[in-house]
Formats: structure tokens, C-alpha cells, sequence
């Protein structure tokens, strides 16, 4: 019954407008004081701050310079450019260069919606010039950019291996195979339904014109050093030069020497948006986590989520059914709350029942994430649909819905693989850091 109240307690609040920090935060010190010694109320502050004072937490607000750095420069149309011109004579070419751009730049800043923005800034205008319907143009970048969560360095699966207590370099080396699929998925689909639009335009069809060798060389120079960047910062991580931190730190301070170089991003003008970004999501984000891991010990003190776990365990269902019910509160849960959110707060509810079936908890990991993706750019609440609205405003939601569908289709084909053929995703941390116990 405390429980409910709990849930019941918590989903009032947010659907009252409280920003979640303050809504977790709230509840959780209302129990405290109603249910637990008033001297625990004295030991809130020491307890946050012991939880966000983690070594691995700290390369978080680092990942976020990294990606502020370059989401803030022009590098995000830069290498949409490069990719357009090398990929256009492709059929489908300029939406699968669009997906590929996606992929690469959600891997070096790791964030959805600045990848959204950035590659969607661009590509929209120029997919819808050459034919793409508005539909398919807006579900491409929206889908593309969920590949921010996915692959590494990613904020999302930093938060997990610190709530499932599982190795960071294992989830990041886990998490990359996973992420190729999915983008040779979105890739696939792209160019397969732009060749059956412009079949049926006929003489109607769009023709691309070429493009000279010379601009194609010309537009290379801006954009590998931020791709060496990117294999740079995976090379110290995986190859145990530098811990996740240490990896963090580098690259921030690297992608701002980038921007610097690159685009002559010197003036404290130019900087001062970079710095203020990372300031503001990093600030905003450590609030979450910060109430997140106060919400989740109140649940432990009071035996809630000990109670829920049994529940769960009592009901004594299969283990591919007790995954398939966990996938399905995660995916309930994305309607309404950002992964942060989810992972803190259902991580010592849903993972006892896993371990003891037998689930690996670093490729749950990856499942978990996919599933998350999915509440990214699925109505009501999916982040990067109002990002696209904001960035092709003249597309009407409703045709971005339609646009994203087939996307969250081809993540339950990649969802479904991985439960099928899990070495897809453990394969990889296996072969480079030894095999798992």
C-alpha cells in the first residue's frame, strides 16, 4: 500500500507540471517524514551528494562539453555536406547520407536532440527539395537521432552501468554493434522508400545533379578531424589508455580546440554559448540524478522496491516473459519520463528478477536503451518530435508521427534480433575485455 502511494503520489505531482528533479525530490522527503525517523531528514544533502560524488558520474557533465563543443559549431552541417556530396548518386543516397550523418555526430556529441537539430537543420530543407516526402524526411532525422542514446561515449548508458553496477567499458564496446544495425536498418529503409516514391513519380521524378570531384575533396577537411576525434577518444577508452573520465575530459577540451581551429570559435562571445550549454543540461541533468538516487533509496528504505521485486518473482512466469512484461513498463514508462528518469528509478526494482533468471545486465542494457529510443519519437511525449517540429515547423505533427512509425518498427526488428542472437551485442565486449563470468 505504501507503495502505491508512492507511484500514485509521484505520477500526481508530475502531471501537475513539476519539473521531475523537484517532483522525485518532493515525494521522496514527504515520505521520509512520514514514514521514516525524523533524524533522516538530516541526511538528505550527505546522502545526494555521496551518490553524485562517483568517479563515473563525473565524465558526464565532460561528455556534455564534448558535445556542446561540437553541436554548437557549424560541424553538424559540415559533415551532413561531406556525406551528401560523397553519398548523392546513391539511390536514396541523400537520406541514407542522412542517417549516416545522424549516427556519426550523435556518436561525438551524445545527445538526441542535438542531433535532431543539428543534422535536422540541414537535411530537412535539402531532403524535401529532392523529393522526399515531409513524412519521411522528418522520421529520418528523428530516428537518427536517437542513436545518440545508444552510441558510445552515451550519458544514458554512463547512468546505468552506475544503477546496474556493470562495467562501463563492457556496455560502451556492447552497445556499438547494436547501434551499426540499427543504422543500416534506418539506412536500408530510407533508400528502399525513396526508390518507391520517385517509381511512382515517374517522369515526375527528381534527378540529382553531379557533383565535381574538387568540392567533394573540399568539404573533407573540416570534417575528419572531428571523426578522428571521435575514433581517438574510443582508442584511449577501449584501448586502457585513459578511464572513462579521464576519456571525458580529453575530449571536451579537444572538440573545443577543434572549434577553435576549425572555425575560428575564439572569442568569448562564440564560447560563452558552448560553456552555457554545458552548464545548463549538465546542471539539470545532476538535479535528476541527483533526486533520482534519493527517490530510489526511500523506495529501499521503506522495502518498496524489495516488495516489488518479490512480486514479480512470485508471479513465476517465464524468463523471456518476465522480459517481455519488464520492456513493457519501460516502453509505458517513456510516454511520460526521460531514460534518465526511467533508468534510476526502475533499476532496483527490475533488475534482481533479471539477474536471477539469468539475464546478462549489460545486454539487457542495450535492449533497455533501444526501448528508450523508442520513447524518444513516439507520441505523446517523444523529445525529438517537438525537436523536429522546431526545426521544420511547417511540418504538421501528425505527418511526423506517421514519418517515425516505421522506425520504431525496424527498433523492435533490432530489439527482436538481439533477444534471438544476444553475442550480436556481447560478442564485442567479450572479444576485447575478456570473457563474462
Amino acid at each position: 500500500m505504501i507503495g502505491l502511494a508512492y507511484a500514485l503520489a509521484t505520477l500526481a505531482v508530475m502531471l501537475a507540471g513539476v519539473p521531475i528533479a523537484f517532483a522525485l525530490g518532493t515525494v521522496a522527503m514527504v515520505f521520509m517524514l512520514l514514514y521514516m525517523p525524523s533524524a533522516a531528514l538530516d541526511t538528505v544533502t550527505q546522502n545526494v551528494y555521496e551518490e553524485l560524488a562517483s568517479i563515473t558520474l563525473l565524465s558526464i557533465p565532460l561528455f556534455i562539453l564534448k558535445g556542446a563543443a561540437i553541436g554548437k559549431s557549424p560541424a553538424g552541417k559540415d559533415l551532413y555536406a561531406a556525406l551528401h556530396a560523397w553519398m548523392h548518386r546513391i539511390p536514396g543516397g541523400l537520406g541514407i547520407a542522412n542517417v549516416v550523418a545522424c549516427a556519426l555526430f550523435a556518436a561525438m556529441a551524445g545527445s538526441s536532440p542535438a542531433t535532431c537539430s543539428a543534422i535536422g537543420s540541414a537535411g530537412i530543407p535539402e531532403m524535401r527539395k529532392r523529393g522526399y516526402s515531409p513524412a519521411l524526411a522528418s522520421g529520418i532525422i528523428a530516428a537518427g537521432g536517437t542513436l545518440g542514446i545508444l552510441l558510445p561515449p552515451s550519458i544514458t548508458m554512463i547512468l546505468y552501468s552506475v544503477a546496474a553496477e556493470q562495467s562501463l567499458g563492457r556496455l560502451f564496446l556492447a552497445s556499438i554493434v547494436p547501434g551499426v544495425i540499427l543504422m543500416v536498418l534506418f539506412a536500408l529503409y530510407a533508400g528502399w522508400r525513396f526508390a518507391g516514391d520517385q517509381r511512382r513519380l515517374g517522369d515526375r521524378a527528381f534527378v540529382e545533379a553531379p557533383i565535381a570531384w574538387a568540392e567533394k575533396f573540399r568539404l573533407l577537411p573540416r570534417v575528419v578531424p572531428f571523426v578522428v576525434l571521435l575514433l581517438g577518444v574510443m582508442i584511449a577508452l577501449y584501448g586502457g589508455y585513459a578511464t572513462p573520465s579521464e576519456t571525458a575530459g580529453l575530449g571536451g577540451l579537444l572538440a573545443l580546440l577543434l572549434v577553435v581551429l576549425v572555425y575560428g570559435m575564439r572569442r568569448p562571445s562564440q564560447l560563452s554559448p558552448i560553456l552555457a550549454a554545458t552548464i545548463r543540461e549538465s546542471t539539470m541533468l545532476m538535479f535528476i540524478i541527483g533526486m533520482s538516487l534519493l527517490y530510489s533509496y526511500v523506495m529501499s528504505y521503506l522495502h518498496i522496491s524489495q516488495s516489488a521485486a518479490q512480486w514479480i518473482v512470485d508471479q513465476h512466469l517465464s524468463r523471456w516473459a518476465l522480459l517481455a512484461a519488464v520492456l513493457i513498463l519501460v516502453a509505458a514508462l517513456g510516454f511520460f519520463l526521460p531514460p534518465v528518469s526511467i533508468i534510476v528509478m526502475t533499476a532496483s526494482i527490475i533488475l534482481p528478477p533479471l539477474r536471477a533468471a539469468g539475464f546478462n545486465l549489460v545486454w539487457f542494457g542495450v535492449i533497455m536503451t533501444i526501448i528508450m529510443e523508442m520513447g524518444l519519437i513516439h507520441p505523446p511525449v517523444g523529445l525529438n518530435l517537438f525537436v523536429i517540429r522546431s526545426v521544420a515547423p511547417d511540418i504538421p505533427l501528425k505527418q511526423v508521427i506517421f514519418g517515425v512509425l516505421p522506425f520504431v518498427g525496424l527498433m523492435l526488428l533490432a530489439v527482436t534480433l538481439l533477444c534471438l542472437f544476444p553475442d550480436l551485442s556481447l560478442a564485442l565486449p567479450d572479444r576485447v575485455m575478456g570473457a563474462r563470468k
